[in-house]
Protein backbone atom coordinates (compact mmCIF):
# COMPACT_ATOMS: atom_id res chain seq x y z
CA UNK A 1 0.00 0.00 0.00
CA UNK A 2 2.79 2.36 -1.03
CA UNK A 3 1.37 4.51 -3.91
CA UNK A 4 -3.02 3.31 -4.69
CA UNK A 5 -4.13 5.68 -6.60
CA UNK A 6 -1.23 8.54 -7.19
CA UNK A 7 -1.16 8.83 -3.45
CA UNK A 8 2.37 8.42 -2.08
CA UNK A 9 2.14 6.65 1.14
CA UNK A 10 -1.22 5.47 1.07
CA UNK A 11 -1.42 4.22 4.18
CA UNK A 12 0.23 7.21 5.86
CA UNK A 13 -2.05 9.56 4.00
CA UNK A 14 -5.50 7.53 5.36
CA UNK A 15 -3.87 7.05 9.24
CA UNK A 16 -3.12 11.06 9.21
CA UNK A 17 -6.33 12.10 8.04
CA UNK A 18 -7.91 9.78 11.00
CA UNK A 19 -5.60 11.52 13.34
CA UNK A 20 -6.59 14.90 12.59
CA UNK A 21 -10.39 14.06 13.06
CA UNK A 22 -9.80 12.55 16.48
CA UNK A 23 -8.74 15.94 17.57
CA UNK A 24 -11.43 17.68 18.67
CA UNK A 25 -12.09 21.15 17.60
CA UNK A 26 -15.06 23.73 16.80
CA UNK A 27 -16.43 21.47 14.28
CA UNK A 28 -16.69 18.89 16.53
CA UNK A 29 -18.18 20.53 19.11
CA UNK A 30 -20.64 22.14 17.00
CA UNK A 31 -21.30 18.68 15.80
CA UNK A 32 -21.87 17.35 19.31
CA UNK A 33 -23.86 20.11 20.48
CA UNK A 34 -26.30 20.43 17.91
CA UNK A 35 -26.94 16.91 17.76
CA UNK A 36 -27.77 16.86 21.81
CA UNK A 37 -29.74 20.00 21.44
CA UNK A 38 -31.84 18.71 18.05
CA UNK A 39 -31.37 14.82 17.59
CA UNK A 40 -29.77 12.86 14.74
CA UNK A 41 -31.34 14.58 11.38
CA UNK A 42 -29.85 18.18 13.10
CA UNK A 43 -26.70 16.81 13.67
CA UNK A 44 -26.28 15.53 10.68
CA UNK A 45 -27.05 19.14 9.18
CA UNK A 46 -24.23 20.00 11.30
CA UNK A 47 -21.57 17.51 9.47
CA UNK A 48 -22.28 18.15 6.13
CA UNK A 49 -22.19 22.19 6.82
CA UNK A 50 -18.49 21.12 8.72
CA UNK A 51 -17.85 19.06 5.79
CA UNK A 52 -19.20 21.60 2.95
CA UNK A 53 -16.41 23.96 4.84
CA UNK A 54 -13.76 21.72 5.02
CA UNK A 55 -14.18 21.04 0.95
CA UNK A 56 -14.40 25.29 0.37
CA UNK A 57 -10.70 25.37 2.53
CA UNK A 58 -9.29 22.07 0.41
CA UNK A 59 -10.72 23.40 -3.01
CA UNK A 60 -9.28 27.23 -1.96
CA UNK A 61 -5.72 25.26 -1.10
CA UNK A 62 -5.96 23.66 -4.42
CA UNK A 63 -6.62 26.78 -6.55
CA UNK A 64 -4.34 28.51 -4.83
CA UNK A 65 -6.09 30.77 -2.57
CA UNK A 66 -3.42 30.13 0.32
CA UNK A 67 -1.46 32.38 -1.85
CA UNK A 68 -3.51 35.07 -1.83
CA UNK A 69 -4.04 34.75 1.47
CA UNK A 70 -0.71 35.15 2.44
CA UNK A 71 0.48 37.79 0.45
CA UNK A 72 -3.09 39.99 1.70
CA UNK A 73 -2.54 39.41 6.03
CA UNK A 74 -5.26 42.33 5.91
CA UNK A 75 -8.01 39.35 5.02
CA UNK A 76 -6.40 36.61 7.01
CA UNK A 77 -6.57 38.48 10.37
CA UNK A 78 -10.16 39.74 9.55
CA UNK A 79 -11.30 36.25 9.09
CA UNK A 80 -9.98 35.21 11.92
CA UNK A 81 -11.27 37.75 14.22
CA UNK A 82 -14.55 37.19 13.09
CA UNK A 83 -14.41 33.47 13.75
CA UNK A 84 -13.12 34.33 17.02
CA UNK A 85 -15.69 36.33 17.88
CA UNK A 86 -18.78 33.51 16.36
CA UNK A 87 -16.81 31.21 18.44
CA UNK A 88 -16.61 33.47 21.85
CA UNK A 89 -20.56 34.24 21.01
CA UNK A 90 -21.89 30.64 20.57
CA UNK A 91 -20.12 29.75 24.03
CA UNK A 92 -21.17 32.64 26.01
CA UNK A 93 -25.04 31.21 24.70
CA UNK A 94 -24.19 27.80 25.97
CA UNK A 95 -22.22 29.09 29.28
CA UNK A 96 -24.97 31.02 30.38
CA UNK A 97 -28.07 28.61 29.91
CA UNK A 98 -30.58 29.23 32.27
CA UNK A 99 -30.93 26.03 34.72
CA UNK A 100 -34.62 26.47 34.34
CA UNK A 101 -34.59 25.56 30.15
CA UNK A 102 -32.61 22.09 31.00
CA UNK A 103 -35.99 20.80 32.82
CA UNK A 104 -38.24 21.88 29.96
CA UNK A 105 -39.74 20.41 27.14
CA UNK A 106 -37.04 19.54 24.21
CA UNK A 107 -36.90 21.96 22.01
CA UNK A 108 -38.31 21.71 18.75
CA UNK A 109 -35.74 20.50 16.02
CA UNK A 110 -34.22 23.75 13.57
CA UNK A 111 -34.74 23.91 9.65
CA UNK A 112 -31.91 21.24 9.05
CA UNK A 113 -30.32 24.53 6.84
CA UNK A 114 -30.06 26.56 9.76
CA UNK A 115 -28.36 23.67 11.33
CA UNK A 116 -25.84 23.04 8.61
CA UNK A 117 -25.38 27.01 7.76
CA UNK A 118 -24.29 27.67 11.85
CA UNK A 119 -21.70 24.73 11.42
CA UNK A 120 -20.51 25.89 7.87
CA UNK A 121 -20.18 29.07 9.68
CA UNK A 122 -18.09 27.70 12.24
CA UNK A 123 -16.08 25.85 10.07
CA UNK A 124 -14.75 28.48 8.39
CA UNK A 125 -13.10 30.24 12.00
CA UNK A 126 -10.08 29.04 11.04
CA UNK A 127 -8.61 30.03 7.61
CA UNK A 128 -5.62 28.71 8.20
CA UNK A 129 -6.63 25.50 7.46
CA UNK A 130 -6.06 26.37 3.55
CA UNK A 131 -2.67 26.68 5.01
CA UNK A 132 -2.60 23.37 6.44
CA UNK A 133 -3.91 21.67 3.42
CA UNK A 134 -1.49 23.12 1.38
CA UNK A 135 1.11 21.88 3.12
CA UNK A 136 -0.34 18.73 3.69
CA UNK A 137 -1.59 17.45 0.35
CA UNK A 138 2.08 17.84 -1.13
CA UNK A 139 3.76 15.41 1.12
CA UNK A 140 1.97 12.88 -0.43
CA UNK A 141 2.41 13.44 -4.08
CA UNK A 142 4.75 12.51 -6.48
CA UNK A 143 7.01 14.11 -9.53
CA UNK A 144 4.33 12.49 -11.58
CA UNK A 145 0.94 12.92 -9.41
CA UNK A 146 -1.58 13.97 -11.74
CA UNK A 147 -4.40 17.02 -11.24
CA UNK A 148 -6.81 13.84 -10.11
CA UNK A 149 -5.12 12.94 -7.70
CA UNK A 150 -5.52 15.75 -5.75
CA UNK A 151 -9.31 15.23 -6.38
CA UNK A 152 -8.73 11.49 -4.94
CA UNK A 153 -7.42 12.86 -1.74
CA UNK A 154 -9.84 15.70 -1.21
CA UNK A 155 -12.49 12.70 -1.45
CA UNK A 156 -10.90 10.76 1.07
CA UNK A 157 -10.76 13.40 3.66
CA UNK A 158 -14.24 13.81 2.79
CA UNK A 159 -15.28 10.60 3.09
CA UNK A 160 -13.35 9.43 6.06
CA UNK A 161 -14.43 12.78 7.92
CA UNK A 162 -18.33 12.00 7.00
CA UNK A 163 -17.94 8.42 8.66
CA UNK A 164 -16.44 9.80 11.83
CA UNK A 165 -18.66 12.51 12.21
CA UNK A 166 -21.26 10.67 11.51
CA UNK A 167 -19.92 8.31 14.26
CA UNK A 168 -19.57 11.61 16.90
CA UNK A 169 -23.45 12.04 15.68
CA UNK A 170 -25.01 8.36 16.80
CA UNK A 171 -23.10 8.15 19.87
CA UNK A 172 -23.94 11.88 20.62
CA UNK A 173 -26.80 11.14 20.74
CA UNK A 174 -27.28 7.96 22.55
CA UNK A 175 -25.62 9.82 25.14
CA UNK A 176 -27.81 12.69 25.30
CA UNK A 177 -30.71 10.16 25.90
CA UNK A 178 -29.22 8.76 28.99
CA UNK A 179 -28.66 12.23 29.95
CA UNK A 180 -32.39 13.94 29.69
CA UNK A 181 -32.83 12.04 32.58
CA UNK A 182 -30.10 13.92 34.43
CA UNK A 183 -31.11 17.70 33.68
CA UNK A 184 -28.19 18.94 36.28
CA UNK A 185 -25.93 16.71 34.26
CA UNK A 186 -27.33 18.01 30.86
CA UNK A 187 -26.79 22.08 31.99
CA UNK A 188 -23.34 20.56 32.64
CA UNK A 189 -22.64 18.98 29.61
CA UNK A 190 -24.18 22.46 27.86
CA UNK A 191 -21.60 24.73 29.83
CA UNK A 192 -18.67 22.24 29.07
CA UNK A 193 -19.19 22.78 25.47
CA UNK A 194 -19.69 26.61 25.66
CA UNK A 195 -16.33 26.83 27.78
CA UNK A 196 -14.63 24.84 24.88
CA UNK A 197 -16.01 27.22 22.56
CA UNK A 198 -14.76 29.71 24.37
CA UNK A 199 -11.28 28.07 24.92
CA UNK A 200 -11.09 27.64 21.01
CA UNK A 201 -11.39 31.15 20.84
CA UNK A 202 -8.97 32.76 23.41
CA UNK A 203 -6.99 29.88 21.54
CA UNK A 204 -6.76 31.29 18.15
CA UNK A 205 -6.09 35.30 19.63
CA UNK A 206 -3.21 34.20 21.53
CA UNK A 207 -2.07 32.69 18.73
CA UNK A 208 -2.42 35.79 16.74
CA UNK A 209 -0.34 37.88 18.98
Amino acid sequence: MHNIFGIHNYASFVVAIIGFQVIPGPGTLTILNTTARHGVRAGMGAVFGTLAGDLLFMLSAVLGLAAVLAARPVILSSLQWVGIGYLCWLGLKLLYSRPADVGAEAPQPRNSWTNFRRAFVVSLTNPKAIMFFMAFFPLFLTAGSRPQTLCLMMAHVSLISLVYQTGLVLVGNAVASRLSCFPHASLLAKRAVGLGLIGFGIKLAVRKK
